[in-house]
């Protein structure tokens, strides 16, 4: 399988609980943290939920 790294790059003031949760979850709490993660159908739903909020990139 292949490497995600999600970058948070809006804030989550003003953002849905659920929005919040699923950042957090992800171990993205400021804008401009990042994680990589490896890519599978969970983490494909939890960046649908903030797809606005992150940026996606392969590694």
């Amino acid at each position: 399988m292949e490497n995600v790294k999600v970058t948070l790059v809006k804030s989550l003031i003003g953002c849905k609980k659920n929005q919040i949760a699923t950042a957090k979850s992800l171990g993205l709490t400021k804008p401009g943290n990042s994680n990589v993660f490896v890519n599978n159908a969970s983490l494909q739903g939890k960046i649908k939920v903030i797809s606005h909020l992150v940026k996606v990139e392969t590694v």
